[in-house]
């Protein structure tokens, strides 16, 4: 396989903002609109994605001179599918309500187009520097992007952040004539409006810079 390509540092820098997956890619949108409504699911989210992408790109990466083209998708597809695994057994193990919460969405990690992106794109042609640094940046990517919409759905609609871990109470309780939770917030709509906003403004500053 060819060595060409961005170096490690390279790799690392651009998973984490000019390549973002979540506001630049825009990969990964499933779990992006649909855990963010609290910061403790989104974090927990972003570990598991975190865990199965360095695990399978390092491991993609080490067996890269074995992989055939035509198999080279369901070979990906097989070692993401373990360490989803892995990782769905150990949230149900030692965090089951968290679990519960995230339901089917830590399964569905397997036809993340992040992963499997990165595996193509990195890890089968680049050596394991590279793709352990590509992976790492990337999950770092990832988190910011769910921790950036997860912090404003949660302290917009339920006035809180971090609140089912730490308690922590950004926006004071208050008569309704002075705030109420916007509840549309923590609701599918919340997330579409929130990563729309973000996403235009990431988009803004980075035209602006360009400029």
């Amino acid at each position: 396989m060819s060595q060409d390509g961005p170096t490690p540092l390279e790799r690392f820098i651009n998973g984490i903002l000019p390549e973002n997956p979540v506001y630049r890619q825009i990969l990964g949108m499933c779990p992006t609109l649909a855990v963010t409504n609290s910061m403790e699911g989104a974090l927990t989210m972003a570990g598991a994605v975190a865990f199965v992408l360095i695990c399978s790109n390092v491991l993609i990466s080490l067996i890269r001179g074995l992989l055939k083209p035509h198999l080279r998708i369901l070979v990906f597809t097989l070692t993401i599918a373990t360490f989803v695994t892995i990782a769905d057994r150990v949230l149900a193990a030692y965090m089951y309500e968290m679990s519960k919460q995230l339901g089917p969405y830590v399964p569905l990690i397997i036809v993340n187009c992040i992963i499997i992106c990165r595996c193509e794109v990195c890890a089968s042609k680049q050596g394991l520097r590279a793709a352990l640094t590509d992976a790492v940046g990337q999950a770092l990517g990832f988190t910011l992007g769910l921790a950036s919409i997860a912090t404003v759905r949660e302290i917009l609609g339920s006035g809180t952040w971090f609140g089912r871990w730490l308690g922590w109470r950004v926006i004071p309780e208050a008569a309704p004539q002075h705030w109420s939770p916007w509840v549309v917030m923590v609701l599918p709509p919340g997330a579409f409006i929130t990563l729309g906003l973000l996403m235009g403004a990431v988009n803004w500053f980075a035209a602006r810079k360009a400029k």
